[in-house]
């Protein structure tokens, strides 16, 4: 019976991973901004538990079930897996291999943050059963090579909107004419005294994003404003405002 007991644990503990539990191990911001002209990065972890627990990070091109054996990318983390004792912070390093990535616009990987709680000593000497959550954090890495042009800050000032018909309703065709990702918190588009708020996403550098707007059953017309915020580098969410174009 607990060999049956420790075989169900273990399966709800691989399809845990991503459960809305709550994280002892804190990451120091949002998201990871590697610029090419310093080769590394270090992001800083805590941990806010009175007790230890083991990480283990990894960085992936973008698939969320990506193992540490199973992922390639440029970067190396150190120390790829270690333990944290409760009410210590500790300094991950992220460095850049030197493998060619694209030079005309920022490459977006993810940094995974995988907390394994220690067994619970009291109920493992009552011989008692119980279940152990892992829990794991992915935060996006943007990796910034030398000499773009703009400045990240303002590139969610650069984008232009255009709207046309879709399916379901309107559809918000969002270019990104500048090589950063432009990270969007919400966004609205008003017409005649009206809101309609958007599905939001992420614009990736010189592409363009489709993007519905729910009960808006036809495009308006040039001129409408479409006001929403977007995430810059430090985390922080700053508003923009924008017009269709033709």
């Amino acid at each position: 019976m607990n060999t049956f007991l420790r075989a169900i644990g273990m399966a709800l503990l691989a399809a845990c991973v991503f459960a809305p539990a709550s994280a002892n191990v804190l990451i120091g911001g949002t998201r990871v901004v590697l610029p090419a002209r310093e080769g590394e990065v270090t992001v800083r972890l805590s941990n806010e538990n009175d007790r230890p627990a083991l990480v283990q990070a990894w960085i992936d091109r973008g698939d969320a079930k990506s193992t540490p054996d199973t992922v390639d990318t440029p970067f190396l983390v150190t120390p790829p897996m270690f333990r944290m004792e409760g009410g210590r912070d500790q300094s991950l390093r992220i460095l850049y291999t030197r493998e060619p990535l694209p030079a005309d616009r920022e490459s977006l990987f993810w940094l995974n943050v995988l907390e394994v709680p220690p067994k619970p000593a009291d109920l493992e000497a009552a011989g008692a059963n119980y279940l152990q959550l892992a829990v794991r954090s992915r935060l996006k890495l943007f990796f910034r090579p030398q000499g773009l042009s703009g400045d990240p800050l303002k590139a969610p000032g650069e984008l232009t909107f255009r709207a046309t018909a879709g399916n379901a309703g309107t559809v918000l065709l969002v270019d990104n004419p500048t090589p950063y990702h432009v990270t969007l918190n919400d966004l609205a588009v008003e017409v005649a005294g009206k809101s309609y708020k958007a599905t939001v996403g992420m614009v990736a550098p010189l592409s363009q994003l489709r993007i519905d707007v729910p009960g808006l059953a036809k495009p308006p017309g040039a001129g409408a404003v479409v006001r929403f915020t977007a995430i810059n580098d430090y985390g922080a969410i700053a508003p923009f405002e924008g017009v269709l174009a033709p």
